[in-house]
């Protein structure tokens, strides 16, 4: 019987405990205990046998948590420093009283399809954060190809989010088997289908992926943007950067893909894209009561 229990956090030595995962199942291969594992902060899935792991305590939990934080809020404030988001000053400037234009936002709307529940808690408290309109659905990885066209045609939204976890099998030297990809196969499919809905890239932007994902068949699939061109792990709240740099574009202007990857956490090694027409749009004239 395994010495671990599922919602353990634990670390795994051959990496040097460098990421901090949540055991969700555990299964038997004869005497041998593998347990699944998925990332607290990084949108990983791995197996690993009980062997290789450690059981973090709660100081250890704390501290890692406290740094990812760390990063997110380096972010957000390096993003804000820019000042290239017009509209979402403006959102800020009416909540406080110190608007005086006439005009008003329109970001980009998102569905945000995501196979990890706490992941999806957190990225909807972000988007929240940014003023942007986001609809989150919990959807399996591999339920997520049958269920994107009912839900493109329901929600109707300018940016669509697929995303979960991901990973490359250890050991294998094939990049370009689908087989080795613990949940590419659905993306590349729920990207498949979603072109069905909407094929030009512009009136519907894509991002799909997680860590390790098999980013050119991404693309060629039809997103806009995808993870990982060079294989490795992504941040849980990269897809919400992608969709914030992306909604709070104008709709004449269009990014250039290191526009966007910049304003990720993860950067160029996780993310990748083309050029890509923002979503945003200014309204006039404000009604009588939102002056």
């Amino acid at each position: 019987m395994s010495g671990f229990v599922t919602g353990d956090i634990v670390a795994r030595k051959s990496y040097g405990s460098d990421i901090l995962f949540k055991v969700t199942d555990i299964t038997k291969d004869g005497k041998l205990s593998i347990l699944v594992l998925k990332g607290i902060a990084y949108r990983i899935q791995a197996d690993a046998p009980e062997s290789d792991l450690i059981l973090q305590n709660e100081q250890s939990i704390n501290n890692y948590n406290l740094n990812v934080k760390k990063v997110i809020d380096k972010k957000c404030l390096e993003l804000e420093s820019k000042d290239n988001i017009t509209g979402l000053k403006r959102v800020v400037s009416r909540r406080t009283g110190k608007n005086n234009s006439k005009n008003f936002p329109h970001p980009g709307k998102v569905l945000h399809i995501d196979g990890d529940s706490v992941y999806l808690k957190a990225c909807l408290t972000q988007y929240q954060k940014f003023n942007i309109e986001a609809v989150g659905k919990n959807i399996k990885e591999c339920d997520q190809p049958a269920c994107v066209y009912d839900l493109l045609c329901k929600h109707k939204p300018d940016i669509l989010v697929l995303t979960g976890h991901d990973g490359y099998t250890r050991g294998k030297d094939n990049y370009l088997n689908i087989d080795n990809y613990k949940n590419s196969k659905y993306f590349i499919e729920g990207v498949k289908i979603a072109r069905k809905y909407q094929p030009d890239l512009d009136n519907l932007v894509i991002f799909a992926g997680a860590c390790q994902s098999m980013y050119g068949e991404l693309i060629k699939s039809g997103a806009n943007f995808a993870s990982s061109p060079e294989r490795v792990l992504i941040h849980s709240l990269d897809p919400v950067f992608v969709c914030k740099k992306i909604a709070y574009t104008g709709i004449e202007k269009t990014l250039q893909p290191l526009d966007v990857i910049s304003a990720t956490i993860t950067g160029v090694k996780g993310i990748g894209g083309l050029q890509t027409r923002g979503k945003y749009r200014d309204g006039f004239p404000l009604e009588p009561y939102d002056k």
